[in-house]
């Protein structure tokens, strides 16, 4: 699997166990992980965006385009596709179903309270995660 970490700063709990889990998965052939341009920072909480694109690995096919010809045409079949994934995260303990999902994003967010020591008051940290599936053939 080939995994581009380049553009992210390496924050978010949340990201690194998805990208953990991630690795996991066969169908997966390439990762890339990158900081959002939507995180800030204001009094009181913290906002983190990161997003994650997976290309799925792909097998070849071969299919005739048209009955009466007697040629076949090679297509890609991709092994995985990102509801799958969303199913398949879904039953990890401590991911969990995504908040949101369409057809070609899977959007999760997480809101936890962090009270350092040397605080009186915390902060609030909230992490989105959207994930989007790119074109299979940049996985091969």
């Amino acid at each position: 699997m080939d995994i581009d970490t380049t553009r992210w700063s390496g924050d978010g709990d949340f990201t690194i166990q998805l990208v953990e889990q991630l690795k996991a998965f066969d169908e997966i052939a390439g990762l890339r992980v990158e900081d959002a341009p939507a995180s800030g920072a204001g009094a009181g909480y913290n906002f983190l965006a990161n997003e994650i694109f997976v290309a799925f690995a792909a097998d070849t096919r071969r299919v005739r385009p048209w009955r009466f010809l007697p040629f076949t045409r090679p297509v890609l079949e991709p092994r995985l596709t990102l509801s799958g994934l969303g199913t398949r995260l879904a039953a990890i303990e401590g991911i969990g179903e995504a908040d949101y999902a369409d057809a070609g994003m899977l959007q999760y967010l997480r809101a936890e309270r962090v009270v350092q020591p040397y605080q009186t008051r915390g902060y609030k940290m909230v992490e989105m995660v959207r994930i989007y599936a790119v074109p299979s053939s940049l996985g091969n």
